[in-house]
């Protein structure tokens, strides 16, 4: 949970330098339900490329490999424990 915490608010600082505060939470909230739906589909169709993902969810290419690439390097859950 902390890794998760303390990589939230990475990201939340990097993107008040290019957009409106308000949006941020909205942004967030988006961004995290692509990846829940990003691990779904590869559960789901783990040979699938970055093209069939871009499809499946409607999104770029690119972004479908940057959330396939994000997937694949086990970002840490928020319901893993602060470490010892």
């Amino acid at each position: 949970m902390c890794e998760s915490l303390v990589h939230k608010v990475g990201r939340s600082r990097q993107l008040e330098a290019v957009a409106d505060p308000a949006l941020l939470p909205l942004f967030e909230d988006w961004l995290d339900e692509l990846e829940r739906e990003t691990a779904a589909y590869l559960a789901m169709h783990p040979a699938a490329d970055a093209h069939q993902l871009a499809e499946a969810l409607g999104l770029s290419r690119r972004g479908a490999s940057f959330l396939m690439a994000k997937a694949r390097r086990g970002a840490p859950s928020e319901s893993e424990g602060c470490p010892p």
